[in-house]
């Protein structure tokens, strides 16, 4: 097992249900960052899914597996944290849902559409989970994957008298990175990621022989400006999460 699986299993499993609680109890029409950011771009670019197999890869607490499993697609998932697997299981059942790693899927079987919600950085080796993902993939099958955006990854803040701004810094330096969550018992805890550019990942979309279908900037949707203004008047100006639809050839 790598380190930043090992992290992330441990991240992960301290903060489960302050996670799970913080989207669906603390905040019930929905979080910024997921319901009213990310979720409706990557949603869009799904489209269709009745009688559609479909892979959760890093299912987290079942999230979309609920919603998807609802809208008629014939689901199954796995996650690398057993804390959150079981809530996702606990909240969903009756679908299938493993323990396993985007370099290790735990499915030999073939899917239409293997979805990504903000999972992907968290890897550093994008051609192993690229090939783990095409294993798994019908051809012609799409990889939907949203991840932070290359951009606002490589931002900085930076004070101008009273004021504080953010700037693009670094973009170039591809890497670890860390970002503030909260655990269980309300501690802070520092969440990492990799950052790459969009070449990187574009390139690294085609020698693995995909070809990019469609892509969004996540922009957040109306009912944001009212429960989340401060939220929605920044990134209503600036991208944070975008979304991937490749195909495999």
């Amino acid at each position: 097992m790598k380190q930043e699986e090992r992290e992330a299993i441990k991240n992960y499993n301290s903060s489960a249900e302050a996670y799970h609680n913080w989207r669906t109890k603390e905040n019930p029409q929905g979080w910024f960052y997921n319901e009213l950011l990310e979720m409706p771009s990557t949603l869009s670019l799904l489209g269709e899914v009745r009688d559609k197999k479909i892979l959760d890869f890093g299912c987290g607490t079942g999230i979309y597996a609920k919603i998807l499993t609802r809208m008629g697609a014939k689901l199954k998932g796995f996650d690398i944290s057993k804390e959150m697997l079981d809530i996702a299981k606990r909240d969903n059942p009756i679908l299938d849902l493993r323990l396993g790693s985007g370099y290790n899927i735990p499915f030999k079987e073939k899917f239409d559409i293997v979805l990504a919600s903000l999972v992907v950085h968290y890897l550093k080796d994008w051609n192993n989970m690229f090939k783990e993902v095409s294993r798994v993939l019908n051809k012609g099958g799409y990889f939907i994957f949203s991840t932070g955006n290359p951009v606002a990854e490589a931002r900085k803040k930076i004070k101008i008298g009273n004021k504080k701004i953010s700037v693009l810094d670094n973009y170039f330096s591809e890497g670890k990175i860390y970002g503030p969550w909260r655990s269980n018992n309300g501690k802070k805890i520092r969440m990492h990621s990799y950052h790459k550019t969009y070449e990187t990942i574009i390139k690294t979309i085609i020698i693995n022989n995909f070809e990019i279908i469609d892509y969004k900037d996540c922009f957040p949707i109306k009912k944001a400006k009212k429960l989340f203004p401060k939220a929605y008047a920044e990134y209503s100006k600036k991208p944070f999460f975008c979304v991937w639809k490749v195909r495999k050839k």
